[in-house]
């Protein structure tokens, strides 16, 4: 009894760990989407998938070099009208065969290192889809950062401007306010209004472009985890682009398999040379077979025969196939050279790219604090002798909007600078995180 209790426990953990498994975070930081993209990423599972099939070939390879066993057996039942009746016969036979290949020109051998690298470059090609999969994710993040603080912006504008509007509608009921500057305040705050819901359409779909990096359902919930971002972070202090450069070039997988893409060339070369070696092939079998009419047992034992034999094919003239193939295998070689430097200059271009990039946004990031503190007093004083009628419509408003834009210029070079400063990180081999 005790033991039937065991085993339905042990049968419903197991039955419950696929469940699990699919639990979706109750709130998405970066690290969070990250980590569960890289399991839930349709593309990164079908390149798993596609390293397991080349493991299995590996393994099909290695096994070639063992020698093959196969048994067959023939039973004949034969029917043959005769004029005094039907004659019906009955014949049998059993072969057991075996067969290994002494000397390929190395070309099993070959082949198992080239399999062997070839399952090295897939490793490397799911890390790549792995990296790819973070860069998006963090694009998508961070472009989420940016749209939300941007309705916040446009909420605190709308504000503003109903409260300018409700005191323009003071001041013009006192006749203080012309109909027209009346009407330029009620377009604004319309203006602002309109602002306001693109942003907020401009946040949906950045938060609908990480659902779909994710892969999750149309009902499933996205909490997203809002960091708050000090000056400090963006303002971090960068390292050389050598160094991240030097570093790149030893952790990043697409560089790595370029350059075993140049040794499987070279094996594929060797490969091709052996076309034009003598092939040794050993073959060995036992047999024996019998017939109705006589005792089955002393048939098979009389009837017994052994045979082996050695096969030794040299290639003569192959109407210029294997001269072809090795004049490709050599211009392979020269193919992944050409692509092994090609992938070192484009991830330098990407780093001297990004690196630039993000010395640019922290200089305007900087520069964008001076202005919005201008602007803010520039507006502040403003909006007050506009209050005090000191000031016309035209006037507040330009400063308003002044205001607004050095908010919004802010907010750009931050998150271009957050997004390069991360880029970076991840060139250098460093967690992106915020």
């Amino acid at each position: 009894m005790n033991g039937k209790i065991i085993l339905t426990i042990l049968f419903l953990t197991v039955s419950l760990l696929p469940l699990r498994a699919q639990e979706k975070p109750l709130e998405w930081d970066l690290r969070t989407c990250i980590e569960y993209a890289r399991q839930q990423n349709i593309q990164i599972r079908k390149s798993r998938i596609m390293l397991e099939e080349n493991r299995e070939s590996l393994k099909e390879a290695k096994s070639q070099r063992l020698p093959s066993l196969a048994f067959s057996s023939t039973q004949n039942y034969t029917n043959r009208p005769m004029a005094d009746g039907d004659k019906n016969t009955y014949s049998g036979s059993y072969d057991l065969s075996a067969s290994m290949s002494l000397f390929q020109g190395g070309e099993l051998k070959k082949n198992v290192q080239q399999l062997g690298l070839q399952n090295r470059v897939q490793e490397l090609t799911v890390e790549e889809a792995e990296n790819n999969i973070e860069l998006s994710i963090t694009q998508a993040y961070i472009q989420i950062l940016y749209a939300d603080e941007t309705v916040n912006v446009n909420e605190a504008t709308v504000e503003v401007s109903k409260a300018q509007l409700d005191r323009g509608k003071e001041l013009f009921a006192a006749g203080s306010l012309s109909k027209a500057d009346l009407a330029q305040l009620e377009a604004q705050y319309a203006s602002d209004k309109y602002q306001l819901v693109l942003s907020q359409s401009t946040l949906d779909n950045a938060r609908l472009d990480l659902k779909q990096l994710l892969e999750l359902g149309i009902n499933d919930e996205m909490v997203l985890v809002i960091p708050e971002l000090k000056d400090e972070d963006v303002l971090v202090v960068l390292p050389s682009k050598e160094s991240i450069y030097a570093a790149s070039l030893e952790i990043m997988p697409e560089v790595e398999y370029n350059r075993l893409n140049i040794q499987i060339a070279g094996i594929a070369k060797e490969k091709a040379w052996a076309g034009y070696l003598p092939s040794l092939r050993l073959s060995a079998g036992v047999g024996t077979s019998h017939a109705s009419g006589n005792s089955g047992s002393s048939q098979i034992k009389n009837n017994w025969s052994e045979n082996i034999g050695l096969t030794l094919s040299v290639p003569i003239f192959s109407n210029r196939s294997v001269k072809t193939s090795v004049n490709l295998a050599r211009l392979g070689v020269e193919d992944a050279e050409l692509d092994y430097e090609n992938v070192q200059k484009d991830l330098l271009k990407s780093i001297e790219g990004v690196y630039q990039d993000a010395i640019s946004a922290q200089d305007q990031f900087r520069s964008a604090l001076e202005n919005l503190k201008a602007a803010e007093l520039s507006f502040e004083l403003t909006q007050e002798q506009f209050f005090l009628g000191m000031k016309n419509t035209v006037e507040m408003l330009t400063e308003k909007n002044n205001l607004v834009s050095a908010q919004l210029g802010l907010l750009q070079a931050k998150y271009m600078a957050v997004l390069n400063c991360q880029l970076l990180n991840f060139y250098e081999g460093k967690e992106i995180d915020l």
